[in-house]
């Protein structure tokens, strides 16, 4: 019987360091684009793919995380009082009712291998997301609804992938494989963030990844990796040598908001397409001196 992909792990235990003083007291996951935090984009993503089960992995100072997507008694009670009806709408539907949202802790920061492997008992023998908030995904339909898609027909892990600048290798992990067709790859080869030189292929593995569950036991046997963490990409690798693992060119954007250029870059394009905001900000840039 085919599986399919209702269960969705975030890491959001990381510090942020990059976007300090910013992130000194609130998750860089709450950083907002526009109107909304980096963490409910993808939550979103998750939820339009059809997740309904979202396991945050969490660290400290982040509670602000879990209170974004509690219940607001009083805020609600205010708006309903003042008839802000529209607003009202919109802070009910950050969690929809069909949506659970569960956190479990990271106590050290041991890299995201760790980080997905405290998800290990609340996925159970699923199949499963994971989502890095920090990679902010716009795509029609919903870059993790393409690899759902995907999922179904291969019942195999599938892994968002895009073409990236040699000279960026150090920053991705790397595939490299045999084509299927021109957005699936068949891969046999994962390196984490590889010199240019010897990158095996210059297709990067973006924040977006649908993995079965045996994926866990290759990432416990891990040993330390890249800067004394345990990585992801090394159980990917592992899990190679058991199982199939396909790379999907997704179609859309991919917005990196861990870096400030790419939050800044996130919030000017999207603002432009903006229902609302987005005729007004057009004329504002217009009117900019660069």
């Amino acid at each position: 019987m085919p599986m399919s992909v209702t269960k969705a792990i975030f890491p959001v235990a990381g510090l942020g360091t990059r976007f300090l003083p910013a992130t000194k007291a609130q998750p860089k996951e709450m950083l907002p684009v526009v109107d909304k935090p980096l963490i409910q984009y993808a939550v979103e993503e998750a939820y339009a793919a059809g997740v309904r089960e979202m396991i945050f992995v969490t660290g400290r100072h982040k509670r602000p995380i879990e209170d974004h997507f509690d219940m607001t008694f009083e805020l609600e009670v205010a708006l309903e009082q003042a008839g802000k009806h529209e607003l009202l709408e919109v802070v009910r539907g950050v969690k929809p009712d069909d949506m659970e949202c569960i956190y479990v802790r990271q106590a050290q920061a041991l890299g995201l291998g760790h980080a997905v492997l405290c998800g290990q008992r609340l996925v159970g023998n699923h199949p499963f997301a994971v989502l890095l908030a920090d990679d902010l995904m716009v795509g029609t339909p919903p870059v993790l609804k393409q690899m759902v898609d995907q999922f179904e027909e291969w019942q195999a892990s599938i892994l968002a992938v895009q073409e990236v600048p040699a000279e960026q290798t150090r920053r991705y992990g790397i595939v490299a494989g045999n084509v299927v067709n021109e957005r699936v790859v068949d891969v046999t080869q994962m390196v984490e963030k590889p010199a240019p030189e010897v990158a095996p292929s210059r297709l990067g593995v973006a924040g977006r990844y649908i993995l079965t569950p045996g994926v866990f036991r290759e990432i416990a046997a891990q040993p330390r990796g890249v800067g004394g963490e345990i990585q992801l990409t090394d159980g990917i690798a592992s899990l190679l040598r058991r199982e199939k693992v396909f790379a999907y060119r997704y179609e859309g954007r991919r917005y990196d908001c861990g870096s400030k250029e790419g939050w800044l870059e996130a919030n000017v394009e999207l603002a432009l397409t903006h229902p609302q905001l987005g005729p007004g900000f057009r004329e504002f840039l217009r009117g900019v001196k660069l």
